[in-house]
């Protein structure tokens, strides 16, 4: 039989391995967080992607804030849901849009930049921020270039239209679904603007 002291101290040690292992538990989890966030890479920044896309453009905001309506018919032509009601845009003169746009990832958000021109076409895209430890090769000005000169008329499909590339499924779906909500965005919403 356990005496009260024996009791005491297999109580005491029940309670010290609950501890380590919470304890554990808690250093493994900040570890996994911080190894998530270490591998955040800022290629490039707002102004700078503006170079790049629409080099040489004067533009002015034009930040919308979409209705439901606007939302809903978003996502019934795009087949992509609308995760904001906020469009952070700009407009050159000549009728050619910036757009700052946050695509998830597999995990994270990607910051992109999206260049359309006056017919709503694809003039280009580049990443600002990519916040996964793979599936980067989405960077890649020969994957990318594969939207150039797409519209609304057609609904992107990944393995269809635009390539995959292994071991990136998830982020090139996701920039497909990105390009398909923000082509249908502009047919929607900011031609008419």
């Amino acid at each position: 039989m356990m005496n009260n002291r024996s009791k005491q101290r297999s109580s005491a040690e029940h309670q010290r391995r609950g501890f380590l292992k919470l304890a554990g538990a808690t250093g493994i989890s900040l570890t996994f967080l911080s190894l998530r966030s270490a591998h955040a890479k800022t290629y490039l920044n707002l102004e700078q992607a503006q170079k790049l896309l629409l080099p040489n453009k004067s533009l002015t905001p034009s930040n919308v804030t979409l209705t439901d309506v606007q939302k809903k018919s978003i996502q019934a032509a795009s087949k992509v849901r609308v995760r904001s009601n906020n469009v952070v845009a700009w407009k050159s003169g000549e009728g050619d849009w910036l757009l700052l746009e946050q695509i998830i990832g597999k995990h994270e958000n990607i910051d992109m930049a999206f260049a359309l021109d006056s017919q709503g076409r694809v003039l280009g895209m580049e990443v600002l921020t990519y916040r996964e430890s793979y599936g980067h090769e989405i960077r890649h000005p020969k994957w990318r270039a594969q939207f150039h000169g797409k519209d609304s008329s057609e609904r992107l499909k990944l393995d269809k239209q635009i390539k995959n590339i292994s071991g990136a499924t998830l982020s090139c779906r996701h920039v497909t679904d990105g390009v398909n909500r923000i082509t249908q965005t502009w047919n929607l919403v900011l031609r008419h603007l």
